[in-house]
């Protein structure tokens, strides 16, 4: 594999010069970054000319990741050639937020199965229910394919994401990455460092990923009980206070976060599903329990690649996180790269939503407010 990366501002424009050695070779571009530049389509222009090539790829962001730096006013282009592998790409727009099930199986169906590795996944960020999303794409999936990926972000504004397909910056829309051969070794990783506080609480109304009661009250004002002097600042406040839930099956706890509020049926929007009858509890976050999840996540992803440093890696940080550790922020990701190694090119974003299974060989999820890690290795 070789990798390829420059940043552009508004200002100073790319850093480097891109368009190197990979000019021709390059199959894949991944572009991360400010919103504005994502939705511009002379920007995108630029990456196209730089490699004529390759399929460009890329979303809008909440904080975009290159090497160790994040910024949240610039754009990271990464382009790849995969030396021993192949890759093949689908993307579907969104009509309905509620075929957000059968949007990830149209997806998945426009990628041949035969050899398919990995599925990488970016998907619009708001008018979309992540973990439906994630549901649909897994059903149509060989069970050893794992699907990772996030939803694209906004900053703290949550007014409009934009997916890049194809050289296309567009709303409404689903891209996925398929990753053939084997010659590639992909490893994943999710880990979050919050802390749940006060009761549990159950969840006795709600629709998909509206909720409405808990413990037979109203959600939305026992919520901002618990926010206080936060309450007015929603929804973005409440990415400091994600809720962590647990499904009547028993299974792992999974972590949702506010994406609106809606005060006249006083019910809360999240990114994913939150069952009737599941236990929620709210979480905080310490700034060491951040780090040292990122820290923990980058280790999960070594188990794939022991012997040797991964070659890429791809870095998916919900912006909760990112609005918690403030001028800190860069050390989630340097203690990411101390732990895959010095020679690992990094990129990334902060997102509304991150797709990871909890552990290998278990089915991909929906998280938030997790560090979420994709490693590649052709070696």
């Amino acid at each position: 594999m070789k990798i390829e990366q420059c940043r552009r501002t508004k200002d100073q424009g790319w850093t480097p010069a891109p368009s190197g050695q990979l000019h021709d070779a390059a199959q894949l571009v991944l572009l991360f970054g400010n919103r504005d530049l994502i939705a511009d389509p002379a920007i995108i222009q630029e990456a196209q000319q730089a490699y004529p090539k390759a399929y460009v790829a890329g979303c809008s962001t909440a904080g975009e990741i290159c090497g160790t730096l994040v910024s949240d006013d610039a754009l990271v282009m990464t382009a790849l050639y995969f030396e021993k592998s192949l890759m093949q790409t689908a993307s579907v727009q969104i009509s309905h937020m509620e075929e957000s099930a059968q949007i990830g199986e149209r997806l998945v169906q426009g990628l041949p199965k035969q050899e398919l590795a990995h599925v990488f996944v970016l998907s619009e960020g708001l008018n979309i229910n992540g973990s439906e999303l994630v549901t649909g794409i897994v059903r149509h999936l060989p069970p050893h394919v794992a699907v990772t990926g996030g939803l694209s972000g906004d900053g703290d504004r949550f007014k409009e994401t934009f997916v890049i397909a194809d050289g296309r910056p567009l709303k409404n829309t689903v891209v996925a990455l398929g990753i053939y051969g084997s010659g590639i070794k992909v490893g994943y990783s999710s880990l979050g460092g919050w802390d749940p506080f006060g009761p549990d609480r159950l969840v006795t109304r709600s629709k998909n990923n509206i909720l409405y009661e808990l413990d037979g009250e109203s959600a939305l004002k026992l919520y901002k009980q618990y926010l206080g002097e936060y309450a007015d600042k929603l929804p973005a406040s409440g990415l400091l206070f994600p809720l962590s839930l647990r499904r009547e099956d028993g299974a792992d706890w999974i972590v949702r976060t506010i994406l609106a509020v809606n005060e006249q049926e006083q019910s809360m929007t999240f990114a994913g599903d939150i069952p009737e009858g599941s236990s929620v509890r709210l979480m905080k976050a310490s700034l060491e329990g951040l780090v040292d999840g990122a820290i923990g996540a980058a280790q999960g992803c070594r188990k794939a690649c022991p012997d040797n440093e991964p070659d890429f890696a791809i870095l998916i940080s919900c912006v909760g996180r990112k609005m918690v550790l403030k001028q800190r922020v860069e050390e989630e990701v340097e203690g990411v790269q101390e732990v895959l190694g010095s020679r690992t090119i990094l990129t990334g974003f902060y997102s509304y939503g991150e797709i990871c299974p909890f552990v290998r060989g278990a089915k991909s999820e929906l998280h938030n407010q997790t560090m979420t890690i994709t490693t590649f290795s052709e070696r």
